[in-house]
């Protein structure tokens, strides 16, 4: 068995080396594919792992100050391995032979991806298609984490057009992964195109994915939404604190005091000062939030998963969301007030900062999250069922 304080030891021993060469990796588009194995044969997938079945058993809270830590040294491979921690976390409620299957799978190293959205039509339609044979044909965008996974899964609809979920091993034959995801940042996140061309599924492959009255106290939410959403938030959290740390760096070793200013140095400016102040007041304030938020998701386990502590974990998810994306924005602004002109130097990629949470923020945006939280404080109205909350 696997206990938390092993996996906080190992976690210290991978993360300096991940965070040493993000930047580096980000400027060439150099994908992290060795980064994300260390990662899994480090077993740092597994916090949530029951221990009955080798895992540390650890509470969303201990694995979501792994996660800021984990995005804080590469936001990048942060988001990439997003869909291995969601996939603990959904075997947590799921069946005994699923859980039997697919733990030791995570335990001995393997990494899962994510194929499940789609581009044109309707926000959250599905087009790909499997035949009542189990071929599957389409095209999905969004791909996160797919190109350095072993699983990836997956959802089309079938002939009666119900959403069927399957998880598939990665070289499975008309499978074909692309490198193609073109946002300003989270660039090396493999959150491009997937082909199914003529794919087979074979019936043990199919996933279950179970209704309200099958979860634990019949709610109709699942506990995986809030705490994949929280993810994002974690996210941002990581890349502020990650902003915090080029700024401190970038004014001790690299800034000059502006000409007009009376200090000798950078870090004795009082405007410096400020800047990397409030940097590291937004990083802190972001990561506070992703951590309360993690504490309800543990109430909400500790009380049964039932659907008012359910959607209570729900809103304060989503009000750690928009603390977490404004503070991030707001540091990673901030760090170009600790130098002058050289600061936008593009071998410093300081800007990267901004692009990454800028990225993961369009992808989930706060506006809603403020809006539905404010109709649950005011009339009681719970957070939607759409898994985006």
């Amino acid at each position: 068995m696997t206990t938390l304080g092993e996996l906080r030891r190992r976690a210290a021993d991978v993360l300096p080396e991940l965070a040493a060469g993000a930047a580096e990796r980000e400027l060439a588009r150099e994908l992290p594919r060795a980064q994300v194995r260390a990662l899994a044969a480090a077993g740092l997938f597994t916090f949530r792992i029951p221990a009955a079945y080798g895992g540390a058993g650890s509470s969303v809270e201990e694995v979501f100050a792994f996660i800021v830590d984990l995005a804080a040294a590469d936001s990048n491979v942060a988001q990439a391995v997003r869909s291995s921690f969601g996939r603990v976390e959904h075997l947590l409620t799921a069946a005994e032979p699923e859980r039997e299957r697919w733990f030791p799978r995570f335990l001995a190293g393997d990494v899962f991806g994510n194929a499940g959205w789609e581009v044109g039509g309707p926000n959250g339609a599905v087009r790909t298609r499997i035949s009542r044979d189990g071929t599957v044909n389409g095209s999905k965008y969004y791909s996160t984490g797919a190109l350095y996974a072993d699983w990836i899964s997956l959802v089309a609809v079938d002939d009666d057009g119900e959403r069927v979920f399957f998880t598939l091993p990665r070289d499975r034959e008309g499978l074909e992964l692309l490198d193609d995801f073109d946002g300003i940042g989270q660039r090396l996140t493999a959150s491009g195109t997937t082909r199914l061309t003529g794919v087979q599924v074979r019936p043990d492959e199919f996933v279950k994915r179970p209704g309200g009255g099958e979860r634990p106290g019949g709610a109709v939410r699942s506990p995986v939404s809030p705490f994949m959403q929280l993810y994002l938030a974690a996210v941002e959290a990581g890349i502020a604190r990650s902003a915090l740390a080029d700024a401190v760096a970038f004014a001790r070793e690299r800034a000059r005091p502006i000409e007009h200013s009376d200090a000798g140095r950078s870090v004795d400016d009082p405007y410096v000062r400020h800047a990397v102040g409030e940097i590291s007041a937004r990083a802190y304030a972001a990561e506070a939030a992703v951590l309360r938020a993690a504490a309800a998701i543990d109430r909400a386990w500790a009380g049964g998963l039932t659907s008012e502590l359910l959607d209570e974990a729900s809103a304060e998810v989503a009000q750690a969301q928009f603390a977490a994306v404004e503070s991030a924005l707001k540091a990673a602004e901030l760090v170009f007030d600790v130098g002058g002109g050289s600061a936008v130097a593009r071998r410093h990629n300081l800007d990267r900062h901004w692009r990454n949470a800028r990225t993961v923020a369009n992808h989930n945006p706060r506006a809603w999250k403020a809006s539905v939280v404010g109709a649950y404080r005011l009339n009681g109205t719970p957070p939607p069922l759409n898994g985006l909350f």
